[in-house]
């Protein structure tokens, strides 16, 4: 497939069986006092009720929020030259889609530390 190739003509180019693994994903994780999602998500309202839309594309009202998440959310959709940490929240996207470096968190405990390739 072309790297130009309309957007919708993408599920032709990827495995059947690569297509269920992708569906089948869960669109968070939570382990160890952290939540792992792809862009955030909506402060106040419970995980269980967030929305498709705002784990996938949320920005502002989730990254201007001091609020207490009650996990740290580690998360990407917003990049950045360095990764992002604050009290509720880590953000490692630094935009290796462009160019930028591909991050790693590394978590124990309170302890992190971040990998980065290039």
């Amino acid at each position: 497939m072309a790297p130009d190739a309309p957007r919708d003509a993408w599920p032709e180019a990827i495995a059947p069986h690569q297509r269920r693994f992708l569906r089948d994903l869960s669109l968070w994780h939570e382990e160890g006092g952290y939540l792992f999602v792809h862009a955030g998500i909506r402060p106040g309202v419970a995980l269980e009720d967030q929305s498709r839309e705002d784990l996938l594309r949320i920005r502002h009202d989730f990254l201007n929020s001091p609020r207490d998440h009650g996990f740290v959310v580690v998360h990407g959709h917003t990049a950045g030259f360095m990764p992002v940490v604050r009290e509720n929240r880590i953000c490692i996207d630094t935009a290796a889609w462009s160019g930028g470096g591909l991050t790693a968190v590394m978590l124990e405990g309170e302890s992190l530390a971040f990998l980065q390739a290039k």
